[in-house]
């Protein structure tokens, strides 16, 4: 038998001489019998980067190292080799992992299934375990135990061995058994699956993208991708700043910063961080009813909505005297005492809370009410993340400070204290105090430079380009014929406007889309659903290639700059109707 060997040193039958990555594509340059060869991949990935030398030794032995074959490496695409959440039909959640299936990344993606508490019922698609080196009666009795100990309500199984081991399985009581996909798709109506989440879980051979492709709730080809790893990533590095008896309180607002709902509290749920905090009632009472337990803080809530805290066991922020006297007196009528509540201190960012002098008499209101207990004080930063201002960070840390002792004196009780917000973590160890509030650190953004470089970005925003046409100079493109062209020129019409969180002022030019690994400039004005995009430097482009908005190469910080906003803006603006894909690697 004939070695035949990869890796850096000079004995290796392929020498590996450099690997050169850029932005999203890497240069490998190998010596193979005293012949330099060079190949270009669109992936900077380890992972990727050995596959795609493995395949070129695969081309060396069998003689078909051509240019012409070499230059295909350039045009690779990414598979969905990872476990996908989406939303589907008839109020569902899908999981889709259907590329492979053994018993380990069974019990991965039934874990995952476990997080999800949004539907009441878990479904389970599963294919034969192909290749397990088990005997079929002890691989499905083993299948059985572990679907039985995850909570699965119902199961599919698909294919000629699971459906010869139907009888494995009589203690999941809903069951249905088919020989093939096909006889699955023939026997099963779509209405039948209402209210639940779904995993889709099959090795590749069973084409079990046929069954995700009905299952998911059809929306416009404009994606948001949120990577679950990086935000459990991302909470370790923050962590990892944190005394370990400091808590965590962690930001899910606003759509958890238009990255989602449920789906971002259930990961941080599962990776025990100590409170949530949402902005209005009605984000807290979406996630109770998706099955979130953990303790949910409300920031901004009125009189009509004293019922909804009740009901959902929610704790309120108070500001103000007003609010503490309305909500007193509804805990009053309701015959409630000790209700959870949280003090909001205005200790110079003068948005919400209660002025230095005002504590005294806060301190009166609040030592002899029996109707609510005090969980925690907090305030505000408002420039932690800006070295020229840190003496007046320091000022709030102190100021606050006294109204903490002065409020803990009259109540004759302790509380949880918390003022650092994400960029207080990083740039303010100092301020962790009992809990801290994590935002937008956990989606791969914040403002300190040596935080920013350990952090992993979260959320990648894609498009397709809907049509590609040829202009002549001298025409314009877009609305009041703002996009002027000087030279023949390539548009590509791309999926994405200003309905849709792409703001007008990245039109003209100022914004920029990343397409085949290369900046495209915007070309006239933004429109409502579509932006024009000048691809003329690029060949070989079709209808229906991928465009990515933001990601991993194309960072949001650089589409707030050009859009001069902040990212959290840009964030936020994503609208509901950009489809939202959640996965794990």
């Amino acid at each position: 038998m004939q070695l035949f060997s990869w890796g850096k040193k000079s004995d290796q039958t392929v020498q590996i001489k450099e690997i050169i990555t850029n932005i999203s594509s890497s240069t490998i340059d190998i010596l193979h019998k005293g012949e330099k060869v060079t190949i270009e991949i669109p992936f900077i990935d380890e992972a990727s980067v050995q596959n795609a030398i493995h395949c070129l030794c695969v081309l060396f032995i069998l003689k078909k190292n051509n240019e012409e074959i070499l230059h295909r490496f350039q045009s690779l695409y990414s598979i969905a080799m990872r476990l996908e959440m989406k939303e589907g039909i008839n109020h569902c959640s899908i999981i889709n992992d259907s590329y492979s299936n053994d018993l380990y990344s069974l019990g991965i993606a039934l874990d995952f299934l476990n997080q999800q508490k949004q539907h009441k019922r878990r479904t389970l698609i599963l294919s034969d375990i192909l290749q397990s080196g088990m005997e079929p009666k002890k691989l499905y009795s083993q299948v059985s135990a572990l679907l039985l100990q995850k909570n699965v309500d119902r199961l599919f199984g698909i294919g000629p061995d699971i459906f010869s081991q139907q009888k494995q399985f009589s203690s999941i009581k809903n069951n249905s058994f088919f020989k093939t996909t096909e006889e699955f798709l023939r026997n099963v109506f779509l209405s039948d699956l209402s209210d639940e989440t779904i995993l889709i879980k099959g090795a590749r051979s069973f084409e079990f993208e046929r069954i995700s492709h009905l299952l998911e709730q059809k929306v416009h080809q404009t994606v948001l991708s949120i990577n679950l790893n990086s935000i459990v990533y991302n909470l370790k590095k923050y962590k990892e700043q944190l005394e370990p008896q400091t808590k965590i309180m962690a930001m899910v607002k606003a759509f958890s910063y238009g990255s989602g709902s449920y789906e971002i509290a259930s990961v941080l749920e599962f990776n025990k961080v100590d409170y949530l905090a949402v902005a209005y009632p009605d984000e807290g009472v979406e996630l109770r009813k998706a099955g979130i337990t953990l303790p949910i803080m409300v920031m901004n809530i009125d009189n009509s909505t004293f019922d909804s805290i009740l009901n959902y066991n929610l704790e309120p922020e108070i500001f103000s005297f007003a609010l503490l006297n309305d909500f007193t007196s509804f805990l009053k009528k309701s015959e409630i005492d000790d209700y959870p509540v949280h003090i909001k201190i205005d200790t110079g960012m003068h948005r919400l809370g209660f002025m230095e002098n005002e504590i005294d008499l806060l301190c009166k209101k609040i030592s002899g009410n029996q109707f609510i207990k005090v969980k925690s004080i907090f305030s505000h930063l408002a420039a932690s993340e800006d070295p020229k201002q840190d003496d007046f960070t320091s000022y709030q840390f102190s100021l606050f400070k006294s109204c903490c002792s002065k409020i803990e004196k009259s109540l004759g009780y302790s509380f949880l204290k918390h003022i650092a917000n994400t960029s207080g973590i990083s740039r303010h160890p100092r301020l962790q105090m009992d809990m801290v509030r994590l935002g937008i650190g956990l989606y791969g953004i914040d403002g300190n430079v040596h935080m920013q470089k350990l952090l992993k970005n979260v959320s990648t925003l894609t498009t397709t380009i809907s049509q590609i046409k040829k202009i002549s100079a001298g025409e314009t493109v877009g609305y009041g014929r703002m996009g002027k062209v000087e030279k023949d020129s390539t548009v590509a019409v791309v999926r994405i406007g200003y309905a849709d969180g792409y703001s007008r002022t990245l039109g003209n030019g100022k914004g920029k889309m990343l397409l085949k690994n290369k900046l495209v400039p915007v070309i006239g004005n933004v429109c409502m659903d579509m932006t024009m995009l000048d691809v003329s430097a690029i060949k070989n482009l079709k209808e229906g290639d991928e465009v990515i908005v933001f990601g991993e190469a194309l960072t949001l910080q650089m589409l707030s700059s050009w859009a001069q906003t902040i990212p959290y803006e840009i964030m936020t603006g994503i609208s509901a109707r950009v489809k939202r894909i959640y996965y794990e690697e």
